[in-house]
């Protein structure tokens, strides 16, 4: 989805309809707003960061063996 919005003179948006039912936006819910050089980008606020945030990117761990890779890991620290 690619549309336009246009900031009012209060500094306000309007979220267009079709990004809040795609991404269950619904009033009164916390935004994160992250500022990039040359974006805004807002995201909807997990109610339970961990709960959103498990499993992310759990292909790069697959057919791994994580002990031997943390172990090896851990040599190469310094103490």
């Amino acid at each position: 989805m690619l549309t336009s919005v246009i900031m009012n003179s209060k500094n306000q948006i309007v979220i267009p309809r079709e990004a809040r039912e795609k991404l269950h936006i619904e009033p009164g819910q916390e935004l994160l707003v992250l500022c990039k050089e040359d974006r805004i980008v807002l995201i909807p606020r997990p109610q339970d960061f961990v709960a959103k945030m498990s499993g992310l990117h759990k292909e790069i761990w697959e057919g791994m063996d994580t002990d031997s890779y943390l172990a090896e890991e851990k040599k190469n620290w310094k103490s």
